[in-house]
């Protein structure tokens, strides 16, 4: 979604995205190949999204960027912590997204359906909480500094629930503790996965563990639908909007039009 963010309806000009993905599989050889053929297109800035990324793949593929001199973000899960710890290289930066939760990745439980499921749950939690709003700040600001001229400044930031909320927007204190709930239930479903998927042998165990994740995620996805919905009654649903030349715009009633002034977060 990192693009899209960014761009969300295709008109943004002062800036281009080019993506390239190792796929499902995040081995060191398919990761270190697709660094080398993004550091081909000498963007200002990478962004890697990746799950652990303190693990040795997409080191590797950060080692890569890194060596050509492009300056490059991290977006990984809570399991990438170790990224942030003794990091000395201030062109590179990370953002921890504790929310992001790994998948029940157990073949007599996951097929294509439940993944997408799965999936399509969790982008609607980290939009609602607020954990997007966070990336495209930190992003736009990345923009903004080399379009000034001006010294970036990479974030290192661990995106927990308070910062989520903050950004989020949402007015309602019910809607708050509603949004708050689904960061934290989708945060905690990650330690049920790691545990079926890395530590439990027998299925009769594992298969109900990572049904009982996924049965998390839908929950949290109900508490930021609902969350939401309370700032729609009321009409107070911040939007934060692209301009053309890439500011970022605002608006809380829905038939206003979005304008320069300040937003909320």
């Amino acid at each position: 979604m990192t693009e899209f963010l960014l761009d969300e309806r295709a008109e943004r000009g002062n800036i281009d995205a080019r993506i390239v993905g190792s796929g499902a599989k995040v081995e060191s050889d398919i990761v270190t190949s697709a660094a080398r053929e993004l550091s081909q297109f000498q963007p200002d800035f990478a962004v890697v999204t990746t799950p652990n990324a303190s693990s040795e793949p997409p080191q590797k593929g950060i080692k890569v960027l890194r060596r050509c001199g492009i300056p490059t973000l991290v977006i990984t899960d809570g399991a990438g912590i170790g990224v942030l710890s003794g990091a000395k290289d201030t062109m590179l930066g990370c953002l921890i997204v504790e929310a992001d939760s790994m998948i029940g990745a157990r073949r007599e439980f996951l097929d294509p359906t439940e993944m997408a499921i799965f999936n399509s749950d969790l982008m609607k939690i980290l939009a609602v909480t607020g954990v997007y709003n966070v990336i495209c700040r930190e992003m736009d600001a990345l923009i903004a500094s080399i379009t000034q001229g001006s010294k970036m400044e990479m974030p290192r930031l661990v995106v927990e629930s308070k910062v989520a909320i903050e950004a989020s927007g949402i007015l309602n204190p019910y809607a708050r503790a509603k949004a708050a709930a689904s960061f934290e239930i989708a945060k905690s479903a990650a330690k049920v996965t790691h545990e079926a998927c890395f530590v439990k042998k027998e299925p009769d165990e594992y298969i109900e563990m990572v049904a009982a994740a996924h049965e998390m995620i839908r929950v949290a996805g109900m508490l930021a639908d609902e969350a939401r919905e309370i700032d729609k009654n009321s009409d107070q649903v911040l939007r934060i909007p692209h301009d053309r030349d890439g500011t970022v715009l605002s608006k809380r009633r829905l038939m206003e039009k979005p304008t320069h002034s300040a937003h909320d977060p």
